[in-house]
């Protein structure tokens, strides 16, 4: 059963395009289900080991057994869908002669509203690097300038390459998958601690001349999600930041504010990469008292 699992999560990367984290997130999902059909006894019904032994009444079970529990509704959703894209997959294989899982209805999930940083948090944060001239600092300005100024995702920050960057044309060419990419305008600032991470940061952080990696960690090899995380965690702790701040919360600011600045749904859309319309329209949820607070002066913290 785990050699099916397998070859359906190396569908969803070849045949589907899916994220590399959506991938992962499947995996832990459906090593659970496996782990789960495994142990599952019920008197009435013959020991599962194979997929055609699982009907409705098995995977019912294990949508209980989820919400029972302490899961939020986002993580029950995401495992019943897991579920019922393998099931879909088997289906369609042919290895099992019916989908049972399509029947499986996941609870319903309220949208989060977005989380926008304030001004004077942005510009502490945006200025704590700043007070160093290290390698290390040139590239936590450069992450955190390029992090706010694009609303890019953590991984499409971190998988980033020189080459992607255009210093003169003031963009960054960010890939969201092996088949769609986007060009997003940078603000002055951004750029500017860009060009300097890129010609008196990076050359010091670099171990092996054939590294095409834009933002190193200190072995010289590209910084991981990870490494991104705990370099925020740090300047948040240093700068005495009390409210929560991730690296989405940064992507939250950019597209919160860019709305409050006039900016056009469509246009946010595009720069933050979503598939949807009403992914974005959820920014509109930001009341105007929040987003004012991301004008510093009275001006926009995103203008050039």
């Amino acid at each position: 059963m785990q050699e099916q699992i397998s070859q359906f999560l190396t569908s969803l990367a070849t045949q589907q395009n899916r994220s590399a984290n959506t991938i992962a997130a499947y995996r832990n999902d459906l090593s659970q289900f496996l782990d789960y059909i495994e142990k599952y006894t019920d008197p009435s019904l013959p020991t599962v080991s194979t997929w055609t032994d699982i009907n409705a009444t098995v995977l019912q079970d294990y949508s209980g057994f989820c919400n029972d529990h302490a899961y939020t509704s986002s993580t029950v959703a995401r495992k019943i869908a897991a579920v019922k894209s393998l099931f879909k997959y088997l289906h369609g294989s042919g290895l099992v002669v019916e989908d049972y899982a399509q029947n499986l209805r996941p609870p319903k999930v309220a949208k989060h509203v977005p989380h926008a940083i304030l001004s004077e948090e942005i510009t502490k944060l945006l200025a704590e690097p700043a007070k160093h001239h290290s390698a290390q600092a040139f590239r936590d300005t450069a992450l955190l300038e390029t992090l706010y100024a694009s609303g890019m995702r953590v991984t499409e920050l971190v998988n980033l390459n020189v080459v992607d960057v255009d210093i003169d044309n003031k963009t960054v060419r960010c890939a969201e998958g092996t088949k769609r990419t986007r060009n997003i305008s940078l603000y002055d600032n951004a750029i500017y601690a860009l060009n300097r991470y890129i010609s008196e940061g990076r050359p010091n952080l670099l171990v092996s001349a054939a590294e095409i990696a834009l933002f190193l960690n200190h072995r010289g090899q590209r910084l991981t999600r990870q490494g991104l995380w705990l370099i925020i965690k740090r300047y948040v702790q240093q700068v005495g930041i009390k409210a929560t701040i991730t690296p989405h919360t940064m992507r939250h600011s950019f597209a919160a504010h860019l709305l409050n600045a006039g900016a056009n749904l469509r246009d946010i859309q595009e720069r933050l990469g979503h598939t949807s319309l009403s992914t974005t329209q959820i920014y509109r949820q930001v009341s105007n008292e929040v987003a004012s607070e991301l004008m510093i002066d009275g001006k926009p913290v995103l203008g050039s």
